[in-house]
């Protein structure tokens, strides 16, 4: 059984940061690769930033510039900071790793994620 717990979230005022973690805890049977979501009110979940275990690193390419992901891979966290805020960066952010492709099955766990309030 494999658990995903972020934390860091919270409210901060326009122009702020933020620092998410990640923390993988439990049977992870192989390496995996690292994404961040987030999923504001009524709106699409919305892919923010992912860490492969390779080093690959993908930003959304409206957030790129105001965020930074990477990972510890000895401590099973993933962290995305983030900076210059804006209110429509409300949402709850969530995690989830994904089976890399050199593992024999596949799987993804996800995070029930942390709230972040931007105002």
């Amino acid at each position: 059984h494999v658990q995903l717990v972020e934390s860091g979230g919270g409210s901060v005022k326009a122009g702020g940061s933020l620092r998410l973690s990640c923390r993988a805890s439990g049977d992870i049977e192989c390496t995996y690769d690292l994404r961040w979501f987030r999923q504001a009110p009524g709106k699409e979940p919305e892919f923010v930033a992912a860490a492969g275990y390779d080093g690959f690193i993908d930003y959304a390419p409206s957030l790129k510039g105001r965020l930074a992901v990477s990972r510890d891979n000895a401590l099973n966290t993933g962290y995305l900071q983030m900076g210059s805020l804006k209110p429509e960066d409300t949402a709850i952010y969530y995690c989830d790793i994904i089976s890399h492709g050199a593992c024999t099955s596949s799987w993804t766990y996800r995070g029930p994620g942390t709230q972040v309030t931007v105002s």
